[in-house]
C-alpha cells in the first residue's frame, strides 16, 4: 500500500538529503550536475573529482563523477584523467588505487585536459599568408 502512495519514492529521497549532506548541499549538487545520486565515494583523483558508485542503479547510471568545486560550469569530460577512465567506463571493475597491475613509468606524461574553445587553446603559428584579407575600414 505504501508503494501505491509513492511513499518509497519520498524515502529513496530523504535518503539522498541525507547522503548528499542536507536540503542545500542537494539543490546544489542537482544545479550543477542536473540530477541528484547518492552513492558510495569509490575514490578522488589528484585534481579534485570524485568518484562514485550506486549498485542499486542500472548498468551504465551507476558510476558517476563529481567534478571538483573549483571547476563550477565549467567541467567536461576530458578533465577525467586516464587512470579514472577505464574504471568510469567498465573496462575494469578496480578503481585505480586499489589495481595493482597498472604500471607508472618515468616517460609517462601528467593529465591535460582539452583545452578547445577555451584562451588556452593551441594556435600553430603559420608563415603563409591568409588567402582572404580582412576588410579594414580607413
Amino acid at each position: 500500500m505504501a508503494n501505491f502512495f509513492g511513499a518509497d519514492k519520498v524515502l529513496r529521497l530523504l535518503g539522498w538529503v541525507q547522503k548528499n549532506g542536507g536540503i542545500l548541499a542537494t539543490l546544489k549538487k542537482g544545479f550543477r550536475m542536473d540530477e541528484v545520486k547518492a552513492g558510495t565515494l569509490v575514490g578522488a583523483d589528484k585534481y579534485g573529482n570524485k568518484y562514485y558508485e550506486d549498485p542499486s542503479q542500472f548498468y551504465g547510471r551507476n558510476r558517476w563523477v563529481e567534478f571538483a568545486d573549483y571547476k563550477n560550469l565549467e567541467y567536461d569530460g576530458s578533465q577525467i584523467p586516464a587512470e579514472w577512465f577505464g574504471w568510469m567506463h567498465y573496462k575494469t571493475d578496480l578503481p585505480p588505487h586499489r589495481d595493482g597491475n597498472r604500471k607508472q613509468y618515468k616517460w609517462m606524461q601528467d593529465h591535460s585536459e582539452n583545452l578547445s574553445g577555451t584562451t588556452e587553446a593551441y594556435m600553430p603559428y603559420s608563415t603563409t599568408r591568409p588567402k582572404v584579407e580582412a576588410w579594414n575600414p580607413k
